[in-house]
Order: structure tokens, then C-alpha cells, then sequence
């Protein structure tokens, strides 16, 4: 049955990714990164993967209501990275679901087939008081605090809260940290 291999393989990424996490510092090189002896973000990290793997094939993000958002890649204006192309499901906005991320990160360029590669996940969540300068509002999810509160990056998104899992891509910043240096969408929109 063809399903047998395809369930055996996510499984497989997910345990390598899981074994990568635990091997990572907490803090420092690397970034920030659960504590390996946290069970609960050991299986949530693992629900994370097993869920999103299937939007390696990009048509199926589609067709589960990821829409991606423009045509603009995210570039830090300070020249560390990209985040790529975000696939945004607004049903799952504020959701700190393991299982339910708000957007799928794509890369800036396409594969002989015209698809993109799924390379990071992230959750958002709106501030409640949209006041940049407190954060008692900010969620957690993986033993780790949200980035922000943070301006939206999107005309009419709200000032917010993210968290980036770079689960199918390498981040040399760390598995959870927002920019990757290691990529870059040149000629493409500079994150506001």
C-alpha cells in the first residue's frame, strides 16, 4: 500500500527532527530550543512535524485552506535572512495548537514542477491590547515564549505574536528563530 512508505517516512522525519531538538543548546549558538527533558514539548514538536509533512507537496496546503499571502517573500531589512513565503490558514489564527499552525513558510524560489518547498512553520496570535510596549498577553508553546509583541507584516494584520519552527529547512540561527541566514529573497518586500 503506497500510504505504508509515505506514514513510515513521516515518521522517520519526525524522530530526526526530535533527536536534532534534543542535541540543540537551550540557548546560545543555535538559538533557543525546548528542554530535551520536557516530554510535553518533545510530543508536541513531534505532532508539530507528523501534521505539517504533508505540506511538503505545496497542493495540499492549498487545498487545506493555507493561502498564500501576496506575492511578497520577507527579507529582514537589516540583511539576516528571510523567512520566505508565507501560506496563511486565518482559521488557525491564535491557535497554540501544536497541530493547528497559522502559516506555512515557503521558499522564495520554485522546483522543475513550479512548486515552492516547505520549509518553517509558525503560529501568530493578535496582542490583546496592541500596545508594543507590554506582554503580559504573550503565549508560550514548546517550553518557549512567542517573538514580539511585534507590528503587523501585513496591511491589516494586527501588532502580534509569532513563534517560527524551522522544521524542513536548516536555520543556522536556531530551530525556532524568526529569520533564517541562510536564506534570502532578493528583489523581493523587506519585513516593515
Amino acid at each position: 500500500m503506497a500510504t505504508r512508505p509515505f506514514k513510515a517516512a513521516l515518521t522517520l522525519v519526525a524522530a530526526g527532527s526530535l533527536a536534532l531538538a534534543a542535541l540543540a543548546p537551550a540557548h546560545g549558538v543555535g538559538g533557543p530550543a525546548p528542554d530535551a527533558r520536557d516530554q510535553q514539548a518533545m510530543r508536541d514538536m513531534a505532532t508539530a512535524i507528523s501534521v505539517t509533512a504533508k505540506y511538503v507537496d505545496e497542493r495540499l496546503a492549498l487545498m487545506d485552506g493555507y493561502v498564500p499571502h501576496g506575492t511578497e517573500c520577507m527579507n529582514n531589512p537589516f540583511g539576516v535572512g528571510s523567512m520566505g513565503y508565507h501560506y496563511v490558514k486565518q482559521a488557525n489564527w491564535g491557535s497554540q495548537d501544536p497541530s493547528r499552525p497559522t502559516a506555512l513558510l515557503y521558499s522564495a524560489t520554485k522546483d522543475r514542477n513550479g512548486r515552492r518547498k516547505l520549509q518553517a512553520v509558525e503560529w501568530m496570535s493578535t496582542d490583546r491590547d496592541q500596545n508594543l510596549k507590554t506582554a503580559d498577553d504573550r503565549p508560550s508553546m514548546f517550553g518557549l515564549p512567542f517573538d514580539g509583541p511585534m507590528p503587523g507584516h501585513w496591511a491589516g494584520m494586527p501588532k502580534h505574536y509569532d513563534l517560527h519552527m524551522w522544521a524542513y529547512e536548516h536555520n543556522p540561527a536556531g530551530r525556532f528563530h524568526n529569520w533564517n541566514p541562510a536564506l534570502k529573497c532578493s528583489g523581493h518586500m523587506t519585513h516593515p
